[in-house]
């Protein structure tokens, strides 16, 4: 430490942590470390097909020959089962037209997980929702993680999307429903199966299928011949309960695993109402300006991970933020106590660093760094106090006299003994 080369005062070390650590710019241009993050908050697992969905935009993306430049994603919870809507614009009536083909279909879900994006946080999807029974769920600003079903299928969508505009040009939305069968048939690692197993109770024939088919030179007779509906029917829902018993099982193993690993990185945090904090805001303007802002007050505690921030500069006054953008602000507190400090320089025989006394009011000064061999004393006197210090210092040695603020420590064992008297 610099300091402790050139000055002393009891409790420096801690002094000089605390000063740094409660330093306004260094809280905010501070690197986040993994271990920053909260714990892990999985959803609960909803077994039931299409209750509860995950919707996402993605775009803009290079506009079609049709005059496309979105998608719509959505899907599905339970099976994993996911949809997209090529879209020329995002507003909530043309998002809403997709839900009601999609709804034709699947039925009406209990719960629908967004970002909070005006086309789905406006009074007209509000409304929307309020009349089909459906409960909106928001994930937090800048918080991407909490809609991880849906954001994960779009980084796919994308790649899958970006190989054929290569190869097809302009044609995207074309091939849109080709790249969600090419998905839809592929076993998920978190429940076991594919999508379309979860969902309709047997595998699907893809192309794969048909060209064993076309190298065995025979058709594969069905065993369904023969059997009445009731039965078809009944062995079609055991099919499926012991399917989504068994992808159920799979997807609690990997929510465990997936919890393990990630909480080994993460610690418990916890603010509480009315206490100051930072918070993490991306800046699209340059790398170099600070992404921590603040301090801004916590006002109340929506859940375990998730905080309501007020900062009254902003457009909206007061926002729910998720806690991995939360940091605790230190103010700095300081008890002003007058000391004096001498700091001198020798004219000959420079000794490499300053030397440096360091006289508090209770005790003897300190010398650091090496100083000369001292053959007089001068005495300082603090200007509006009685108390008289004596401070040491090699005849030869200009003085320049600092005053500043120090804060007061019980002094060392000993100290009593080697205290100079006011004269």
């Amino acid at each position: 430490m610099r300091v402790s080369s050139r000055f002393y005062w009891p409790s420096m070390y801690s002094d000089v942590q605390q000063f740094c650590a409660t330093c306004p710019i260094c809280q905010k241009t501070a690197i986040s470390r993994k271990s920053d993050r909260a714990l892990l908050q999985p959803l609960p697992i909803i077994p039931t097909p299409f209750r509860r969905l995950a919707m996402d935009i993605v775009g803009p993306l290079v506009k079609s020959s049709q005059g496309h430049q979105y998608i719509l994603v959505v899907c599905d919870y339970a099976t994993r089962f996911p949809e997209a809507f090529p879209l020329r614009n995002i507003t909530t009536s043309s998002v809403m037209q997709c839900l009601v083909q999609l709804f034709s279909r699947t039925g009406i879900p209990d719960e629908i997980l967004t970002d909070q994006g005006t086309n789905f946080t406006s009074r007209l999807m509000q409304l929307f929702h309020k009349q089909l029974g459906i409960t909106s769920i928001k994930t937090t600003p800048y918080h991407p993680q909490t809609d991880g079903l849906v954001e994960r299928f779009n980084q796919t969508l994308k790649r899958m999307l970006q190989k054929f505009v290569d190869d097809t040009g302009r044609d995207w939305h074309r091939w849109l429903p080709f790249l969600l069968f090419a998905y839809r048939e592929v076993p998920q690692a978190s429940t076991g199966f594919s999508p379309f197993e979860l969902l309709y109770g047997w595998d699907v024939q893809g192309p794969l299928d048909l060209l064993q088919k076309s190298w065995e030179d025979s058709a594969i007779k069905t065993k369904e011949e023969g059997r009445s509906v009731v039965q078809y029917i009944l062995e079609m829902r055991e099919r499926l309960q012991n399917y989504r018993d068994e992808a159920e099982l799979h997807l609690q193993k990997a929510q465990k695993m997936q919890k393990t690993w990630y909480d080994q990185h993460a610690r418990h945090r916890e603010y509480q109402p009315g206490q100051k904090v930072l918070l993490l805001l991306p800046s699209s303007t340059s790398k170099i300006l600070t992404k921590w802002q603040g301090p801004y007050m916590v006002t109340r505690k929506i859940s375990p991970v998730t905080y309501e921030i007020e900062h009254p500069e902003r457009k909206k006054k007061k926002q729910i933020y998720h806690v991995n953008l939360l940091k605790e602000w230190k103010e700095q507190v300081t008890q002003p106590v007058k000391a004096t400090l001498v700091v001198g320089q020798p004219e000959k025989e420079a000794v490499g660093r300053p030397w440096g006394v360091a006289c508090l009011p209770w005790g003897m000064p300190r010398p650091m760094g090496g100083a000369p061999n001292l053959k007089g004393a001068s005495q300082v006197r603090e200007k509006g106090s009685d108390r008289e210090c004596c401070m040491l210092h090699g005849p030869a040695w200009p003085c320049v006299v600092l005053t500043g603020s120090f804060r007061m420590a019980p002094p060392p064992i000993g100290a009593a003994d080697s205290r100079l008297q006011a004269r």
